[in-house]
C-alpha cells in the first residue's frame, strides 16, 4: 500500500488523527508524528520553525526507511508539506492540505498571535485551555503557545514566496472548509495559481478546527485524491 503521512497543525497532535487513521488503515500505510513539544512529545532543543518541523519529518521518514511519502497536512502541517515539496522534492509525493494559511506577513502575524495568550485563553475559553493542557501537558501548553507565536513571527520573515510556490512540482490539492474563518479563499486561490500542479477543493459544512470537519467526508476525499 502507498504510504500516507498525516501532519497535524499548530497546537495540535497526532492523536487528532485517530479516527481518520482508522478509516484509512485499509487503504494506506498510515504514518503520524508529533512535532517537537506537541502532544507531550519531547521538546527538542530548537525553536519552532517551519524549517525545523520539516527536518523532523525527514528524520522520521529516515527512521522508518520511507524513501518517499504522500502527505495530508492540516493547517500548519500543510505548510510543512509544501516546504518539503519545495526544498526536498525527491522525498515527497502528492500533497493534500486542509485549512493551511498561506499568506504570512506582519499584519497576519499580529492578528494570529493575539489568539495565543495563555492567560486570555484560560479566562475566556477555559474548555480550550483544558484541551490544550490535556494534549500537551499541564505546564507545557504555555510553552507551546509561546513557541508557536515565535514560529509565526519567523514566518513573517521566512515564508514560501510566489517564486517558491512556482518551483513546487508535486501534485497539490489545496483544501478549505467553506466555513473556515482563519484562512481566506483569496490566499488559497492565489497559491493555487502559482503551483503548476495545484487544484482547489472546498469541503462543505467544514470549519477551521479539524474536529469540525466530517471524518467521513475527509476520508472520502483523501481516498479519491491519493488512490
Amino acid at each position: 500500500m502507498a504510504h500516507l503521512l498525516l501532519l497535524h497543525g499548530a497546537l495540535g497532535s497526532k492523536e487528532q488523527f485517530a479516527q481518520l487513521s482508522e478509516n484509512l488503515q485499509h487503504d494506506f500505510t498510515i504514518d503520524t508524528m508529533n512535532f517537537s513539544g506537541h502532544g507531550r512529545a519531547a521538546s527538542i532543543d530548537h525553536a519552532f520553525t517551519i524549517q525545523n518541523c520539516a527536518h523532523e519529518v525527514l528524520n522520521m521518514l529516515n527512521e522508518k526507511q520511507r524513501l518517499k511519502t504522500d502527505i495530508f497536512g492540516y493547517s500548519m502541517g500543510g505548510y510543512v508539506a509544501l516546504w518539503l515539496a519545495r526544498f526536498y522534492p525527491d522525498r515527497i509525493g502528492k500533497i493534500f492540505t486542509l485549512g493551511t494559511k498561506l499568506e504570512w506577513n506582519e499584519t497576519t502575524v499580529e492578528k494570529e498571535t493575539k489568539l495565543l495568550n495563555a492567560e486570555k485563553i484560560s479566562t475566556k475559553v477555559p474548555a480550550f485551555a483544558q484541551e490544550l493542557q490535556d494534549r500537551h501537558g499541564e505546564h507545557e501548553w504555555h510553552s507551546v503557545l509561546h513557541k508557536t507565536a515565535n514560529l509565526m513571527h519567523d514566518l513573517a520573515k521566512h515564508h514560501l514566496t510566489d517564486e517558491d510556490f512556482k518551483q513546487i512540482r508535486s501534485q497539490v490539492l489545496l483544501g478549505l472548509g467553506d466555513q473556515d474563518n482563519m484562512v481566506t479563499k483569496e490566499e488559497t486561490f492565489h497559491v493555487e495559481k502559482q503551483i503548476p500542479n495545484a487544484k482547489f477543493i472546498e469541503l462543505k459544512d467544514a470549519l477551521h478546527p479539524l474536529e469540525k470537519v466530517s471524518v467521513e467526508l475527509l476520508s472520502k476525499e483523501i481516498r479519491a485524491y491519493f488512490k
